[in-house]
């Protein structure tokens, strides 16, 4: 039998970064409004979750308990998927597989026009911004609106989402009023940018849009196997309104988004509200199983790169992930770039790891290497994904991938293996940081020549110490 390999993420989608990091980082690091955007927002939600955290004296339990639960759904994935697409069939629903974004965005392109409907209305979903599916049903003459606040102020934009939980987070609310006075019809031309008035004219735009809307398409934060359910949080009640007023609802859904029980649910209850919007509980919280009385139900269920995530054991653990942004509030270099830096619907640096392996490396090269390392993102994943292990195991990839490519060593490689042969040469490396002392002499350089020049383009070089470890050891009487 051909082995014909797992395969990624179809082309189709927001995965793929159009431009590298660095150079789309250059960018954004111009933009003064931007940083000024990002850094108050990142700072309140920062702090909010600091406060609510700090109530729970078991939080790093419930940390562990998180990333327990999520390993193990991922060791049988295959058999609670068979569960849940039972138990939802069983309740009147209908579940579709989708290989990949095409086949997922095909599926529901045939199931609105079965409808009868030429317009959806939306509850804020990454799957389905994952798989591009508003430019879909565009292709096929279908209007989808969105309904979640921060998306309707990025889809009125001509915009992109720049945060998994605050699309609009590098919008400042003067922005957003001249973003509805332009775009929302029959808006109040003496609209301010107070946040009530703001939010009142996107409730009375979006009103008239949910009680016509024949067809909504939903995301999902979790569906539990044993009972068939599916689960929203969110904050505004956008949601609620679309899972219940129209009269066909579609759930695409990535298929690592499934607990085993809702025993193992309470733990997220408590971990994701947390960890998201820094608060005790959601506002809204919305669970249905199968169809409800004279509602269709269709379920989709996504891979588009999961399963070959899934088969890598150092980089699959980026697929307990419940998408609530903590890691992005927290990084340095998202609050310093922005999340389109990232060229990927997933910014930050949980973007940093899941889109390269969705896509496969060869695709976002650049990703792994957007994060000082710090490790800021693994102390605040609530469900504990080493996120700085697992960009080093993908920068590895991305080396061996350009050390096969070339048939000659690059200047980088050579520089590499010199330092590994010295590091191996105990005398031959002392005597390598005495002579890296000298380079206080050219410190004042603020370039290297080439090829060195790439490197001290982008980082500051620090001032070696006057003395060595090894130096000041034997100087104080130490023992070689």
């Amino acid at each position: 039998m051909t082995f014909l390999g797992i395969p990624t993420a179809s082309s189709t989608g927001h995965l793929r970064a159009p431009r590298t990091f660095p150079e789309a980082a250059h960018d954004a690091l111009g933009n003064a409004q931007l940083r000024r955007n990002l850094g108050d927002a990142t700072a309140t939600i920062r702090a909010k979750r600091a406060g609510v955290v700090a109530e729970l004296p078991d939080w790093e339990q419930l940390r562990a308990a998180g990333a327990a639960i999520k390993d193990e759904t991922l060791a049988h994935l295959d058999e609670y998927l068979i569960q849940l697409e039972e138990q939802v069939t069983e309740r009147g629903g209908v579940v579709h597989w989708a290989r990949d974004a095409d086949e997922a965005n095909r599926t529901v392109v045939e199931l609105v026009r079965a409808a009868g409907a030429d317009e959806v209305v939306k509850v804020k979903s990454m799957a389905t911004q994952e798989i591009a599916l508003n430019e879909a049903l565009a292709d096929a003459g279908i209007t989808a609106l969105e309904t979640d606040l921060a998306e309707l102020i990025v889809q009125l934009g001509h915009d992109a989402p720049s945060h998994i939980l605050v699309p609009a987070i590098h919008r400042n609310r003067s922005e957003i009023r001249e973003i509805f006075l332009r775009e929302m019809a029959g808006v109040d031309p003496a609209l301010t940018d107070d946040p009530r008035a703001l939010a009142e004219a996107a409730r009375t735009y979006l009103r008239r849009k949910f009680l016509s809307a024949q067809v909504a398409i939903s995301g999902a934060n979790f569906a539990v196997a044993e009972a068939g359910t599916l689960c929203v949080f969110e904050s505004e009640g956008n949601g609620r309104m679309c899972l219940t007023l129209p009269r066909t609802l579609i759930t695409v859904m990535g298929i690592e988004k499934l607990v085993p029980t809702w025993r193992d649910l309470e733990v997220f209850l408590q971990t994701l509200p947390r960890s998201s919007t820094g608060e005790r509980m959601n506002p809204y919280t919305s669970m249905w199983t199968g169809a409800t009385e004279g509602q269709q139900f269709h379920l989709v269920l996504l891979d588009n790169g999961r399963t070959a995530t899934l088969a890598d054991p150092h980089g699959r653990s980026a697929l307990r992930c419940i998408r609530c942004s903590a890691c992005l509030n927290v990084c340095p270099v998202y609050e310093r770039t922005g999340g389109h830096a990232y060229g990927s619907v997933y910014p930050g640096p949980i973007g940093a790891v899941l889109s390269p392996q969705l896509t496969g490396v060869e695709h976002n090269p650049t990703l792994p290497f957007a994060s000082s390392l710090c490790g800021a993102c693994f102390d605040a994943c609530p469900v504990a994904i080493d996120i700085p292990s697992m960009l080093i195991h993908l920068r590895a990839q991305v080396v061996d991938a350009k050390r096969e490519a070339h048939h000659t060593p690059t200047p980088e490689a050579a520089i590499m293996a010199a330092a590994a042969w010295t590091m191996n040469r105990p005398r031959w490396w002392a005597r390598g940081l005495r002579a890296a002392r000298l380079s206080r002499f050219v410190r004042r350089r603020r370039a290297l020549p080439p090829p060195l020049s790439a490197w001290t383009a982008s980082r500051d070089l620090p001032d070696p110490p006057r003395e060595t470890l090894r130096d000041w050891w034997q100087r104080e009487g130490g023992v070689q």
